[in-house]
């Protein structure tokens, strides 16, 4: 997947590479999905492109669920710990 995306879609490292998406932050899985959905909204990739852009856009999409999911545990363990003292 990640071999396919074209570079003006994704950030890369310093191997030419896309970064995996469970080594991205928030924000940067944010900032890619916005940058990947502009790129698919100008409908001027190649079919096998655009398939590779939504994959990744559907990966970096989940990334940032479990992120928000996470911070929303978080931020509920510490209401819960706040309620108990």
């Amino acid at each position: 997947m990640d071999a396919m995306t074209t570079p003006a879609a994704t950030p890369t490292t310093t191997s030419g590479a896309a970064p995996t998406v469970d080594s991205l932050s928030y924000e940067q899985a944010r900032d890619e999905l916005i940058r990947v959905v502009s790129v698919l909204e100008q409908g001027s990739s190649t079919l096998e492109e655009s398939l590779a852009l939504w994959e990744r856009g559907e990966a970096l999409a989940s990334r940032c669920e479990e992120w928000l999911i996470g911070a929303k545990a978080r931020l509920d363990a510490a209401r819960g710990a706040v309620t108990a003292e």
